[in-house]
């Protein structure tokens, strides 16, 4: 139930207006490629091709990997939709998206309706995917901004949150992990994750020392006190103090110093995968998919909401509970946790703590009622 499911990847081809072959899922589409090429009134020599190679590799690094995949996906579904009504995708019509999106809300076709929030990301994609082709699409056009204001009056839900994953289930979760190599670094992602409060993304993309490897999102610096994280995050750098815990049992550092110590890391990513019988650890990075299988999976075996069906439980938790858990259950001034999180606004810290004491200040009193 919780490995990942297989996608069969069509690659039809349709025409631009332009006379540009668009293949849906070539690999040579990717965004950035065609946006960084020398201009046609330039020569080509072997310093400029460099730098066009060099330009795109930082127009690739532009997004994460995670927002480029789901960029990609939005602009093959929008592409083949074109193709299936007889029309094409570029150049971009604001009438044609009106309608996609509209196709999208309603679930008319063979796919359910899909939510809000997915259709405005959707469009966000879209956007993003037609400029990168040289095109513009103005997400204010009427014929895509009143389509999209209807579906939002008409279909629009509150916000769907993750459960919490709190202190008394953290500590249930990370003692159903062996003493292996394996349980070691388990239980090293669930309690550095949780006391920072981070992203799963984050969690992997850690190394041991600052540029160990060109995929770095940040570096760790054990200390007396604690290990300081120095993460490149949505927000730009910054970095997240995590102090030492009470006991050894529940220590975040400690966990990691134990699996960098029996793993025998000292270079390159901090979390990788390990030999199939979990005696070796080997070189390769952890994907973020594997955070979020090992919340649930630790989460089922602990008995976390088990008066619920499985399949619900499962849909409760994913990486994001890690980051309420210790928004809710942290209980210092609001400043210091939105720090931790690395949130712009204390509003969107508040969104995360699904346990805050709503009525701490009661304006009904105060306004003499």
């Amino acid at each position: 139930m919780l490995g990942g499911m297989t996608e069969n990847h069509e690659k039809p081809r349709s025409e631009a207006a332009n006379g540009s072959s668009i293949d849906e899922g070539d690999e040579r589409d990717r965004p950035g490629d065609e946006a960084v090429r020398l201009p046609s009134f330039v020569a080509g020599s072997g310093t400029l091709d460099r730098l066009v190679d060099t330009a795109r590799g930082y127009a690739r690094a532009a997004a994460s990997d995670n927002t480029l995949k789901s960029y990609a996906k939005d602009w093959k579904h929008f592409a083949r939709w074109c193709r299936m009504k007889g029309a094409e995708p570029l150049p971009p019509s604001p009438e044609m998206i009106g309608l996609y999106l509209a196709d999208l809300a309603s679930g008319s076709g063979p796919s359910p309706a899909l939510s809000v929030s997915t259709i405005d990301r959707r469009l966000s994609g879209l956007v993003w995917n037609v400029a990168q082709r040289g095109f513009s699409l103005d997400r204010k056009n009427r014929h895509i901004a009143t389509v999209l204001a209807g579906i939002k009056r008409k279909h629009a839900r509150p916000p769907v949150q993750k459960e919490a994953i709190l202190a008394k289930d953290i500590l249930a979760m990370v003692a159903t992990l062996p003493f292996d190599l394996r349980g070691l670094r388990d239980r090293a992602i669930l309690l550095l994750g949780y006391a920072g409060g981070l992203r799963r993304s984050e969690i992997v993309s850690l190394d041991v020392h600052k540029d160990d490897t060109p995929d770095s999102g940040g570096w760790i610096e054990i200390m007396e006190e604690g290990v300081l994280l120095t993460l490149n995050a949505k927000t730009g750098w910054r970095e997240v103090e995590i102090g030492r815990g009470s006991k050894d049992q529940t220590c975040p550092v400690h966990a990691l110093e134990q699996w960098l110590h029996f793993a025998k890391i000292d270079f390159g990513p901090v979390f990788v995968g390990t030999s199939r019988d979990g005696k070796r650890a080997s070189e390769t990075r952890l994907n973020d998919k594997h955070v979020a299988r090992l919340i649930k999976r630790t989460v089922l075996d602990a008995g976390i909401r088990s008066e619920l069906p499985e399949k619900d439980r499962l849909a409760l938790f994913s990486g994001h509970s890690l980051r309420a858990g210790l928004a809710s259950s942290a209980e210092v001034d609001e400043r210091y946790v939105q720090k931790q999180l690395g949130h712009a606004s204390a509003e969107m810290t508040r969104r995360y703590q699904r346990r805050r004491d709503r009525f701490r200040v009661n304006l009904t009193k105060a306004a003499g009622l």
